[in-house]
């Protein structure tokens, strides 16, 4: 007999005499395997969440003067940075206080992340995932409120304030917002409906950045008398691209927000989100050739991601044909916004207030309109108090900042690029650009 014909012998045999425990272990159960299941859709979802932050360093990059792309990437580096240190550190136990809840409307579990006695086993969220998968979930929101408000404030804002700006944001702003309807709070005593943060996540990064903008004021000859210039991004395709990560990521965003591996509400989140976003896209386009004459390819890209957000409140609770609507609305309206902004003088660069701001508050109040259990007054009342929270607390930083240490760079770093003037280099070292005279 050959020698390999007796491998499978030889190995089994010994292992069964010397660990017999090994042949009696116990296959494990179906709940443990749905907890297992259940944790690693969570971890690949806050995986998935995390790459939209790359998504947004390309769109925002891409959108915006090739002399200020180092700044831009910083930012959106940095953010992710202090979004989990101050989640990890106040943020966390903020959104979630439990017990430590008073009245629905604030609580405080304690500074610095803790495991509890059960947080690595079943015992802990239903059997769902553990403590730290529902850390690090969570922890991937977090900073991208902040990032919606660098692209809004980008080509101008100076770096220190900003990121002071973005560390009150992310460590108390968007945890107590969070806290009223994810956490237990008033919004969902009152039968709230924000499924993936179309208000929790997008309205609040929309509303801080329109007080930036406010605050800080337009780009240097943006506007001259009546007439909106034009400040065209410097890389279109890297813009695409990133809205195509953001896309991407989105699937994590809405399919992670299930908080199970369950079939069926993934598969219908992932469906819903898909057609809005197609639907943005073919809307925006065709309103951009109606309005703007020409199809316009920024405004396509802006028309994905409004559907995307206007379909992340309700992805759990609209039908398909539902979600192919709020899209496609979704997309009428960033295009209106981003000429509607321009008109009256606020500089958005990206687009941002459009269409976190606009499409969230859209999408947020199409769950009361089209899920039949759902109430319009209550999403109405869950968007007005978080305008008046979010808004009025961004419009006090921004103004504190402004009187005591400034928030934007001066005419000159801004003409130069915030690239030399904040990091001493550029974005495309040894490349030298030659204009037509």
């Amino acid at each position: 007999m050959k020698l390999r014909s007796l491998l499978p012998t030889l190995t089994l045999i010994p292992l069964f005499a010397v660990w017999p425990e090994v042949a009696e272990a116990k296959e494990p159960g179906a709940e443990e395997i749905r907890f297992w299941l259940n944790n690693v859709w969570v971890l690949l979802a806050a995986f998935l969440v995390f790459v939209m932050h790359l998504g947004f360093a390309a769109l925002e990059s891409g959108l915006t003067r090739s002399k200020n792309t180092v700044n831009i990437l910083f930012k959106n580096v940095t953010i992710v940075a202090i979004g989990l240190l101050t989640y990890a550190c106040v943020g966390f136990n903020l959104m979630y206080p439990g017990e430590a809840s008073a009245g629905g409307w604030f609580g405080f579990a304690g500074f610095w992340i803790n495991a509890p006695a059960n947080g690595m086993t079943a015992a802990y969220a239903d059997g769902k995932y553990t403590y730290w998968t529902d850390f690090i979930f969570q922890g991937m929101f977090a900073a991208t409120a902040a990032t919606i408000v660098s692209g809004a404030v980008a080509e101008r804002a100076k770096l220190s304030s900003f990121l002071i700006f973005s560390t009150v944001l992310v460590a108390l702003v968007y945890p107590i917002v969070g806290m009223w309807h994810w956490g237990g709070g008033w919004l969902s005593a009152a039968g709230f409906h924000d499924f993936a943060g179309s208000t929790i996540v997008h309205s609040v990064g929309g509303w801080a950045a329109l007080a930036g903008v406010m605050v800080i004021g337009p780009r240097h000859g943006k506007y001259v008398g009546d007439t909106v210039k034009p400040i065209i991004g410097h890389n279109v395709p890297l813009a695409a691209i990133g809205v195509f990560l953001l896309w991407f990521g989105w699937y994590g965003f809405n399919g992670g927000s299930v908080l199970s591996a369950e079939p069926g509400a993934i598969s219908l989140v992932v469906v819903t989100t898909s057609l809005a976003a197609a639907a943005g896209v073919l809307a925006a386009s065709v309103m951009s050739r109606i309005v703007q004459k020409k199809v316009d390819l920024t405004m396509a890209l802006n028309g994905a991601l409004a559907g995307l957000v206007g379909v992340t409140a309700g992805a759990d609770v609209l039908t398909p044909f539902q979600a192919v609507i709020v899209g496609a609305i979704a997309g009428v309206f960033v295009l209106l916004a981003v000429i509607g902004i321009d008109r009256i003088k606020l500089d958005d660069p990206v687009g941002a207030i459009s269409v976190h701001l606009i499409c969230g508050i859209w999408g947020t109040l199409a769950v009361g309109i089209f899920a039949a259990d759902k109430s319009f007054l209550t999403q109405l009342k869950g968007v007005g108090m978080t305008a008046v929270f979010v808004f009025s607390i961004s419009f006090g930083v921004f103004w504190l900042l402004k009187k005591t240490v400034g928030v934007r760079v001066s005419e000159e770093e801004e003409l130069r690029g915030l690239d030399i003037e904040e990091h001493g280099m550029e974005s495309y070292g040894g490349f030298q650009i030659f204009t037509l005279n």
